[in-house]
């Protein structure tokens, strides 16, 4: 039986005007969608236009997959956003955006809060884990 594979081409640039409408559209079809202010207009528009630092992954002019990140591009990226299209992903595109990102600001460490079901991936393409992270939640107030 003759059985043929098709690998998309998948072309990886920085794309600072990518629209919050595509961004919105690709976290609903990525797992990160149910984590992020989807049903925020306004919150998403906002995070994209505050981020200093967009790659993106596309499969011909389809967006496939996105790295929103904040840099100073000399000592530190967060890269807040890892989104890849859940019809594309175990492609090695999400391990590509972060390398792609890693290449704008070579100088910057590279820093990111793993997804709880992305925990296992990030030790799996080369990143440590670091247990001195810490959070103040949206709600919560210094004591």
């Amino acid at each position: 039986m003759y059985y043929r594979r098709i690998i998309a081409m998948i072309q990886y640039h920085v794309e600072p005007d990518l629209s919050p409408e595509a961004f919105r559209d690709l976290l609903i079809r990525s797992t990160l969608g149910a984590r992020r202010p989807v049903d925020e207009p306004e919150r998403i528009r906002a995070m994209v236009a505050n981020a200093n630092l967009m790659v993106t992954a596309r499969d011909g002019g389809k967006l496939v997959g996105v790295a929103r990140s904040l840099t100073d591009f000399a000592y530190c990226t967060y890269l807040s956003d890892l989104a890849v299209d859940a019809a594309y992903q175990k492609q090695g595109i999400g391990k590509e955006l972060i390398r792609f990102t890693k290449q704008q600001a070579p100088d910057a460490m590279l820093i990111l809060l793993a997804a709880p079901l992305a925990k296992a991936y990030y030790p799996h393409i080369g990143m440590a884990q670091h247990d001195a992270c810490f959070v103040l939640k949206l709600e919560a107030e210094l004591e």
